[in-house]
């Protein structure tokens, strides 16, 4: 036997079916059933291009639009299950190319393609979803330069949240193998692109920070497309970075992407094999500062030398010139108490022409009432003394 293609709605020829006869007529619904069966089973899986119009996002979260062009529409839905493979939602007149399946609406009898997956021509629903995430983050301050963190020029350990075996990782390896100084590199293993990949990369980072060995985090991966690289975009993932215990430097593809993880980030570094560079100083990095600082100290500490003997020869020329007024001052001052004490010196009396009688004993002879005939006495002279003896004593009759 050979089977026979019969049409959708035709009965076998032995028996009577629904909707074969007047006598046996199909319900709306049952219509409009085997419409989706057929339907369904014939448009599956179709890429359609054309400009977004109507779009409502309905309170049970699905969203409503008809995807037109100059001369069709057809009406689009997308459940909100399917959403997050979308970057974000497309907007009124953005031009898309759509994946999905086409259905029939029961309720309605009206055809509908079940969107599954939407791509902007061009960068536009990529770039709307990032602009939304940096403004919320923007908003809450996340993005601001102050509080970002400098990175450690010496870590003694170094995290890496990436794949296991991708290209970023081996990169990093082998700077780290060429310009490490004893640092203990520790990954922590991750999907970096893929339906769970911005869960499971936000929760690595959770983990380095909870585990607080780690001096420096280097998070990210190599090129790849939009698509490949949109776990870096995503929020959590951002959170996860601004909220790390450690300094984050964000390597994400290449010089030319730019993600959210790496405005967020302390550092972002323009590719993982930069990362590792910012990460840790090279030897040779270490030998140049090494002797530029011994040259460094060795001038400062000749100038420091020459400014102090500078400094003492100053200090010398000031205290042999404060010296010197202070022994001319003292000079003046004995110069003066000299005078005096010659004006009051019986020696200078003397030179004048004045003598001085003493007795034998020393004591000076100074009344009338102490000499008596014949007494002996020295009489003292400013340039001597001479042995002299009283003839007589005449006293002064007005005392």
């Amino acid at each position: 036997m050979r089977s026979i293609p019969v049409d959708l709605f035709e009965a076998p020829r032995s028996r009577a079916t629904l909707g074969s006869t007047v006598d046996n007529p199909l319900s709306v619904l049952d219509l409009t059933l085997k419409t989706r069966e057929a339907v369904e089973s014939k448009v599956r899986g179709v890429w359609v291009r054309g400009e977004i119009s109507d779009f409502k996002r309905h309170r049970n979260g699905h969203w409503y639009f008809c995807l037109r062009d100059r001369d069709a529409q057809i009406s689009c839905v997308v459940w909100l299950a399917d959403q997050y493979r979308m970057p974000a939602a497309p907007d009124d007149g953005m031009q898309v190319v759509l994946f999905g399946s086409m259905t029939v609406f029961a309720a309605r009898g009206t055809l509908q393609l079940k969107v599954t997956r939407i791509d902007a021509e061009g960068d536009g629903l990529w770039r709307k979803a990032m602009e939304l995430t940096l403004a919320k983050l923007r908003k809450e301050g996340l993005l601001e330069e102050a509080r970002k963190r400098p990175i450690p020029h010496y870590p003694k350990c170094i995290a890496v949240v990436t794949s296991a075996d991708g290209a970023a990782l081996r990169d990093i390896v082998a700077v780290m193998r060429k310009r490490n100084l004893g640092a203990r590199l520790v990954v922590c293993p991750t999907q970096v692109q893929g339906d769970t990949a911005a869960l499971e990369i936000a929760a690595a980072i959770r983990r380095i920070g909870r585990w607080g060995e780690a001096d420096v985090l280097i998070v990210g991966r190599g090129g790849g497309s939009k698509d490949d690289l949109w776990a870096f975009n995503d929020e959590r993932v951002a959170r996860a970075v601004a909220g790390c215990a450690v300094p984050v430097i964000s390597a994400v593809g290449h010089e030319v992407d730019s993600t959210v993880c790496d405005a967020v980030a302390d550092l972002r570094a323009p590719t993982p094999s930069a990362a590792a560079a910012a990460a840790c100083a090279s030897r040779d990095e270490v030998r140049k500062l090494l002797a530029l600082a011994q040259r460094r100290i060795s001038e400062s500490a000749q100038n420091r030398i020459r400014e102090e003997r500078h400094e003492l020869e100053r200090i010398g020329r000031s205290i042999a010139q404060f010296s010197s007024r202070i022994v001319a001052h003292k000079k003046a001052m004995l110069g003066a108490c000299a005078a005096r004490l010659n004006a009051l010196s019986p020696l200078a009396t003397l030179s004048r022409g004045y003598a001085v009688a003493r007795d034998k004993e020393g004591r000076a002879l100074t009344s009338s009432r102490q000499f008596s005939k014949g007494l002996d006495f020295d009489l003292l002279l400013h340039d001597g003394s001479v042995a002299a003896r009283a003839k007589g004593v005449s006293p002064n009759r007005q005392q």
